[in-house]
């Protein structure tokens, strides 16, 4: 199936991941490395997951979180490193959201599933009245002319973003209050965009329907996409694109003045159905969707580009779905 027009044109691959089945919440992101092998999560546990181009599951390893939620892969002279956003609590099917309560956290590994950091929640008064339950980090890599400061958003708990430096040590935080815009609702994602002379931090504050943009130094630079962004939720770039994945049923494809060029797989309808992402029986408890359709998204949580340009969606429901979308 193809979705898409012109230069923005993919082959939908539904199911594309050989992953073991499982009824497990998915809620996890996607990175790519630069070998092309791309890594998610099990649908259930924290088991990180690496796959190669056709979504044979090539190796796999216990990450020691609750969830595995954001994603990021970057690199430091010659080595790769994941960094991973545990949000200290899992889904369940039953909808029962607390499986268990951990310590929320980011940890750094290798790729082969060793731990070589661990950033906590900072000793702030915020938190005196509010959970932290971060959902992504963003990293400065030295490699691309950052200072390799590490950006680490609580999007699950008190909608603020913390800066930290190269080494884990904490610098400052942000909130919303800084610019025009307004306080953060659910910063989910953050990405540095690398795409123009001076790098920018995007963040996807999803609950208020936009994405807000910083500069490296914490200073609020502009907001955009009210008009038409519904639940920005993930980014992704290739060249001069911006692709950003909205929970509410579609992907969003971005010029490089923040301006939309294309929708893929929209499906805002769905959203609309009792008990989405998934449905409800008769007793009104959750159940797997019956509306995945090929070519229409249900709830795209991560997604990641590789060099050939093609896009790993990974998607918010009971059960998950992991679709690749190869360029034409």
């Amino acid at each position: 199936m193809r979705i898409g027009k012109g230069d923005n044109s993919y082959q939908w691959i539904d199911n594309w991941a050989k992953s073991p089945k499982s009824d497990g919440w998915a809620h996890h992101g996607v990175a790519i490395t630069e070998a092309g092998h791309i890594i998610a999560c099990h649908q259930e546990q924290a088991t990180i997951q690496t796959f190669d181009g056709n979504g044979k599951l090539l190796s796999s390893w216990e990450s020691g979180l609750v969830e595995a939620h954001g994603i990021t892969i970057v690199k430091e002279d010659s080595t790769e490193y994941l960094w991973i956003a545990d949000t200290g609590k899992k889904n369940l099917a039953s909808l029962s959201y607390e499986k268990h309560e951990d310590t929320p956290q980011v940890a750094k590994f290798t790729l082969d599933g060793q731990r070589v950091m661990n950033i906590q929640q900072p000793d702030l008064p915020i938190y005196d009245s509010n959970n932290y339950s971060p959902t992504w980090i963003a990293v400065n890599e030295e490699r691309t002319g950052g200072n390799g400061d590490i950006w680490v958003a609580d999007g699950y708990g008190a909608s603020c973003i913390h800066r930290y430096d190269k080494f884990g040590n904490y610098i400052s935080t942000i909130n919303g209050e800084e610019g025009d815009a307004g306080l953060f609702n659910c910063p989910h994602s953050i990405f540095i965009d690398t795409r123009k002379s001076n790098s920018e931090l995007y963040i996807a504050d999803r609950s208020n329907g936009r994405v807000q943009v910083y500069d490296l130094e914490g200073n609020f630079k502009r907001v955009f996409g009210s008009d038409f962004f519904t639940s920005p939720s993930g980014f992704a770039i290739h060249e001069n694109l911006m692709i950003v994945a909205e929970l509410k049923a579609r992907l969003v494809i971005l010029n490089i003045d923040d301006e939309p060029i294309e929708y893929l797989g929209s499906n805002i309808e769905v959203t609309e159905v009792e008990g989405w992402p998934n449905n409800v029986n008769e007793k009104g408890e959750p159940v797997p969707t019956a509306f995945l359709r090929p070519g229409k998204f249900n709830s795209p949580h991560g997604l990641a580009v590789d060099k050939d340009k093609n896009l790993y969606v990974a998607e918010w429901l009971i059960g998950g779905r992991f679709t690749k979308l190869k360029k034409i």
